[in-house]
C-alpha cells in the first residue's frame, strides 16, 4: 500500500501537468443485461507504457465467491508498442484505488483524524482500512453494510489483523456520527451519506460508485463540501451523485475545485481551516491501473518472477 501510494500520486501529478492520456472509460451491456464488458485506455507520461484494463461486471459473481470485477490490465512498451506484460486487475484495482484515498486524505484530512467509517465492507473497505492506517492514527472504525453477515465478518477480520477497535453499526447515519474521515465503497444507487449528517472538520473519500446510474452522496453533502477528484472530466461524466447536484441546481461547475493532482504540484491548497468538509471523488482512472501495474511488471523482472508467454512475434 505504501509504496501504490507514492506511485499513484506520481501517476496523478503527471496527468495533472499534461502529461500522459486518460480517455474516459467505455463499456457495452451484454446479451440479457447480464453482465457488463468494460474497457479503460490510457497512457503515462512520455517515454513510459501505455496500456488498457478490460473487465467484466457481473453481480451474480460474489455468490459464488468471486469478485464482481475480473479482468486484466496489458500493458506495452513505448518505443515500438510491443505489449510486455499481462497482470490480473483485481488486487491492482483494490490496492490501487485506496491508495488513491490514501494520497487524498494525506492531503486533505486533519491531522489529528483518529476515528473511520467504513460505509461497505467488501474488498474496497478492507483495502481502504488498510491505506487509512497508513496516513493518520485511526482508534477507532465503524463499518455499515447492508449485510449484518458480511459486517461482522469484516469485523472480525480486522479485529484479527490491525490493532484499532472495531465496532459495527445498524445504519450509515450511525457510522459516520463520530466520524473524522468516511470511506463510502458500495455501488450504491440512493444516497447513503447524507448532508445532513456531516460536522466540520469531516473528510469524506467517495469511491464505490463510479456510473451515472449510482449514487452514494446526497446533493447536500456535495454542497456542504469542498470537492476534488482524480480526473474533472471523469467526474463530469461518469459521477452519478454529482450530475445529479448538478442538474437539480444544488451545485455548479465551479464546486469542484481542483484535481488531485492540482494539490500534488502546488496548484491548489485543499483544506484551508480546520472547519472543512473536503471530499475526494475517486472514479477510479486507467492511469492509476498503469504505473500499479507497471510497477508490478518491474518488480517481477527484477525478481525474475512471473510466467513468460510467446505471443508468436
Amino acid at each position: 500500500m505504501a509504496e501504490c501510494m507514492e506511485i499513484v500520486a506520481e501517476g496523478l501529478a503527471d496527468l495533472s501537468r499534461g502529461e500522459g492520456q486518460q480517455p474516459l472509460r467505455s463499456g457495452m451491456l451484454l446479451p440479457g443485461r447480464r453482465g457488463l464488458l468494460a474497457w479503460m485506455p490510457g497512457a503515462l507520461a512520455d517515454g513510459r507504457p501505455f496500456g488498457v484494463k478490460v473487465l467484466s461486471v457481473f453481480k451474480e459473481a460474489t455468490a459464488q465467491g468471486l469478485d464482481s470485477h475480473q479482468g486484466a490490465i496489458l500493458l506495452f512498451e513505448p518505443e515500438l508498442g510491443q505489449p510486455i506484460a499481462l497482470v490480473e486487475a483485481g488486487a491492482v484495482t483494490a490496492i490501487r484505488t485506496a491508495a488513491a484515498s490514501a494520497v487524498a486524505t494525506r492531503l486533505l484530512a486533519r491531522p489529528d483524524a483518529t476515528q473511520l467509517a467504513l460505509l461497505g465492507s467488501g474488498i474496497q473497505a478492507r483495502s481502504h482500512l488498510e491505506a487509512m492506517l497508513e496516513v493518520r492514527r485511526i482508534r477507532k472504525v465503524r463499518v455499515w453494510s447492508r449485510s449484518a453477515k458480511t459486517a461482522q465478518a469484516f469485523a472480525e477480520w480486522a479485529s484479527a489483523r490491525f490493532p484499532v477497535h472495531i465496532m459495527e453499526a445498524e445504519d450509515p447515519d450511525t457510522a459516520v456520527q463520530h466520524a473524522d474521515i468516511i470511506c463510502t465503497t458500495t455501488p450504491s444507487k440512493t444516497p447513503i451519506l447524507r448532508g445532513k449528517n456531516l460536522r466540520p472538520g469531516m473528510h469524506i473519500n467517495a469511491v464505490g460508485a463510479s456510473v451515472p446510474s449510482q449514487r452514494e452522496l446526497d446533493a447536500d453533502a456535495l454542497r456542504a463540501a469542498r470537492l476534488f477528484t482524480d480526473r474533472g472530466e471523469s467526474l463530469e461524466n461518469e459521477a452519478g451523485d454529482y450530475m445529479h447536484a448538478l442538474s437539480t441546481g444544488a451545485i455548479d461547475s465551479r464546486h469542484l475545485l481542483a484535481e488531485l493532482g492540482d494539490l500534488l504540484n502546488g496548484k491548489h491548497p485543499g483544506r484551508t481551516s480546520n472547519d472543512d468538509i473536503t471530499v475526494f471523488r475517486s472514479l477510479g482512472i486507467a492511469v492509476e491501473d498503469l504505473v500499479a501495474a507497471h510497477h508490478v511488471y518491474e518488480r517481477a523482472v527484477r525478481r525474475g518472477i512471473g510466467t513468460e508467454i510467446d505471443l508468436g512475434r
